[in-house]
């Protein structure tokens, strides 16, 4: 499996009770945070290449999410294709994601970083912002129990 990791999450204190009302979003783990957000595309795409429960309990990981309106702005027809191409998929999906957690300050200080896919991926900061592989990062650090996730604007596709 693409998002196999040698790190582990430790298992929370029996003590440490919460109730839903009053988890923060650091307790949330990363599919938990993408599913109260503007990402349903991605959520979806994460369910059918069965990886969910990897970025469920796993990590931690650096995850660049597409909003669904970067999906929206892909060629007619490619997300139902994606989702009959398990292959492709986790391909395109591992190309969003970074073994470790790298916050926005230590991006700011990189010019490239490796992702699960296998390839490197460019970062550079501009005087719009940061952006990873020519797509701006629209929002930054957002913290979860196995990772962090930066919202990007466009989808990634590693070359083939």
């Amino acid at each position: 499996m693409l998002f196999a990791s040698g790190c582990s999450q430790e298992a929370p204190s029996e003590t440490n009770e919460t109730n839903e009302s009053t988890v923060s979003e650091s307790d949330k783990n990363i599919m938990q945070t993408l599913s109260d957000d503007d990402y349903v595309t991605l959520v979806q795409l994460i369910n059918a290449a069965g990886l969910q429960e990897t970025l469920s309990t796993k990590g931690p990981y650096t995850v660049f999410a597409p909003t669904d309106e970067a999906f929206q702005a892909l060629p007619t027809g490619t997300v139902e294709t994606l989702m009959n191409n398990t292959t492709e998929l986790r391909r395109i999906l591992s190309y969003h994601v970074i073994d470790g957690e790298l916050m926005e300050q230590d991006l700011a200080n990189m010019t490239s970083f490796q992702t699960l896919e296998g390839r490197a991926l460019s970062i550079n900061n501009t005087s719009e912002g940061l952006q990873v592989g020519g797509a701006k990062i629209t929002d930054t650090d957002i913290q979860c129990s196995n990772g962090v996730i930066h919202q990007i604007d466009t989808v990634l596709i590693p070359p083939k």
